[in-house]
């Protein structure tokens, strides 16, 4: 198992920007982002230099890795991956990211932050197509049903928290979401606006390119 910082706070304030790592602390006044909007450790306060272009598409890598959890070894498979298709390296890029069953989760609604789909994947509570599956990184695809399972909808987290809100949730365009029956389905592939995150992926395609 990868070994992680402290506090997922921290990866926000390296990076400069809100990776939304924790949910609801994220959006509301107690993020430390907002009261300490400069890198962690003892020098973060200080004035540094600027990056240079391979420093900027490290850090950008870097963002997205901590966005959504993954380690280096199997972002590096998504970027070749990526780049055995043909068309656009960067669109099948970020759409391998999205594809991902822990982040088709969280854009459901079904979970507060990617970490937290993942924490309860792991542990079995989520159903696709009818069948069990816990492994993050399971690449969903067009007409698949994602479900929390039945006896799962009453644990005190579904049941108090995810459920008030998932009556509001709005997925995005190419997920279709039922609250009422805790089920979303997966209508097609993100294209278009659906992969624009936030971040510049040309920049990670530049860099896994050297």
């Amino acid at each position: 198992m990868s070994k992680k910082p402290n506090s997922q706070c921290k990866l926000c304030r390296r990076e400069g920007e809100k990776l939304f790592l924790k949910g609801d602390r994220c959006t509301s006044p107690k993020c430390p982002l907002v009261r300490r909007s400069y890198p962690p450790g003892m020098h973060g306060p200080e004035k540094k230099g600027g990056l240079t272009s391979y420093g900027i598409q490290v850090r950008e890598k870097q963002k997205v890795k901590r966005m959504y959890g993954i380690l280096e070894r199997q972002f590096r498979n998504y970027f070749r991956k990526a780049a055995k298709k043909k068309g656009d390296t960067t669109q099948y890029f970020v759409r391998l990211l999205e594809t991902r069953l822990d982040n088709v989760i969280y854009r459901l609604g079904f979970a507060r932050s990617r970490h937290e789909a993942r924490f309860f994947l792991s542990h079995g509570h989520f159903t696709v197509n009818g069948r069990k599956v816990n492994i993050s990184s399971y690449a969903v695809k067009p007409g698949d049903i994602i479900e929390v399972k039945p006896k799962s909808r009453d644990i005190l987290f579904f049941r108090d928290i995810i459920a008030p809100r998932l009556s509001k949730h709005q997925p995005p365009s190419w997920l279709d979401l039922d609250p009422k029956q805790w089920r979303g389905k997966v209508l097609n592939l993100p294209e278009g606006d659906d992969l624009k995150q936030g971040f510049d992926a040309k920049l990670i395609i530049e860099y896994y390119s050297r």
